[in-house]
């Protein structure tokens, strides 16, 4: 299975200004994969320490953070000599030693030829709690679940996503069934590794369907385990409630559907543990179109996705005949499957910032508008061939935006003032609004 995240770790071994890394992402993501294969891949040795219930890793980082000590301590640990110029470190469920995390700042500062990469599961939520670790003196690496392209290379080998990079659109659509065909699957599998490499393997929608319940079924478990117990329960109604808020024609977020006459300072707290943890997306609302996009943040209005469409259609129990069945997927369900789909592989492209847009009388909203840093794109979402973009149209008339985009089952198609992106090209989209500015 291939990971694109493979290529910024070679990246991040050859640069100068290399600090320790640290990789984020929810739990199942590939995490602890991603680091193992390219430090075989990589380096002549490497030494994995796993911090989860480890007591004598937690007795060596809770005396001095002396780099030289700690050194010995993890030879003696691993029973091997530490080469800093061909052995990777790596420290998984970090977030479990706090003083693990803070001694970074002195690998950093007074024993830079070592290469060190972090990560854990609830990394996300310990550094928002203020565990010590300096700022700037270490690196950052998000990591989400496989992409559809990523996805694709799993399925269908490596040429149909290298066709998509081409962005030779007259051969691509030629192939579209093949494309369309990987993406319902996607749409039911999801990205998350487990599943993935299962489908591969097996083909089997239903033993796809039972993976996808033990990882829900996980993070169930780490509510209990790993929230403060007093907002546990919240947690578990927000968690639940986003089906429902996904499947209304308005997706923004209602916490009236969490519980009859919820308030925002009930379930605050709950969402940013969501976030923090990386298993839900907010995505907030702007109420102008100018540049940067953050200055029209709308903070009380807001839409939350969950981190994979796979996990989301298990958690309405989506039936793997709608899969089977035809096109119904793609109208499952409001769109909503569809929306998570395009936010999720959004997600995973650098330099985006993501929001989405409505005006003030709510006559007019944009499924998503992104910031590039130099321009903002608004994106409409439409599940099937659908060619209307009224709200589109209305965005565009006011903002005057370079480029609008459609995606949408509707082929790859330029118009005087708006593109259309087939879904399955999403991950496109920087590439197209490069060469159409």
């Amino acid at each position: 299975m291939y990971r694109i995240a493979i290529e910024k770790l070679y990246r991040w071994k050859e640069s100068r200004r290399r600090k320790p890394l640290i990789i984020q992402g929810a739990r199942q993501v590939g995490k602890t994969w991603l680091m193992k294969e390219f430090g075989r891949s990589a380096y002549r040795d490497m030494v994995y320490i796993n911090f989860d219930s480890n007591s004598r890793m937690a007795e060596l980082f809770a005396s001095d953070l002396n780099t030289d000590r700690l050194i010995m301590g993890i030879e003696l640990y691993a029973g091997k000599k530490i080469d800093p110029d061909s052995t990777l470190l790596i420290f998984d469920e970090v977030q479990e030693v706090p003083r693990a995390l803070s001694s970074l700042k002195y690998f950093y500062e007074n024993a830079p030829q070592y290469h060190i990469i972090c990560a854990g599961s609830l990394l996300g939520i310990a550094l928002h709690e203020g565990t010590s670790f300096p700022v700037g003196k270490v690196d950052f690496l998000e990591l989400y679940p496989l992409s559809f392209r990523e996805f694709l290379m799993a399925v269908t080998g490596t040429q149909f996503a290298k066709l998509l990079d081409s962005q030779d659109y007259k051969m691509i659509t030629s192939f579209k069934q093949t494309y369309i065909e990987a993406l319902k699957q996607y749409y039911f599998i999801g990205g998350m590794p487990e599943a993935v490499k299962n489908f591969t393997e097996e083909r089997d929608f239903y033993e796809v369907r039972e993976v996808q319940k033990r990882i829900l079924a996980a993070y169930e478990q780490d509510f209990s385990k790993h929230a403060p117990l007093e907002i546990v329960p919240k947690i578990r109604m927000v968690w639940n409630s986003i089906p429902s808020q996904l499947a209304k024609e308005n997706k923004k977020f209602l916490y009236g559907l969490v519980r009859e006459g919820g308030r925002a300072k009930e379930y605050e707290t709950a969402i940013m543990w969501l976030c923090d943890c990386g298993l839900v997306y907010k995505i907030e609302r702007v109420k102008g179109g100018g540049i940067p996009l953050k200055a029209y943040v709308d903070q009380k209005a807001f839409k939350l996705f969950v981190v994979d469409v796979g996990l989301l259609g298990c958690m309405t129990g989506l039936s793997p005949k709608i899969l089977l069945d035809g096109k119904d997927l793609f109208k499952e369900f409001k769109g909503a499957l569809t929306e998570q789909y395009v936010c999720q592989q959004l997600k995973t492209l650098e330099n985006l910032s993501i929001y989405y847009y409505t005006n003030d009388r709510g006559s007019c909203e944009v499924d998503f508008v992104v910031d590039t840093g130099e321009r903002t794109v608004p994106v409409e979402v439409k599940a099937e061939v659908n060619l209307k973009a009224k709200s589109l149209k209305t965005y565009y008339e006011k903002y005057q935006p370079e480029i609008s985009i459609r995606t949408s089952m509707a082929d790859y198609r330029p118009e005087e003032w708006l593109m259309n992106l087939p879904l399955y090209a999403i991950e496109e989209i920087c590439s197209c609004i490069s060469r159409e500015a």
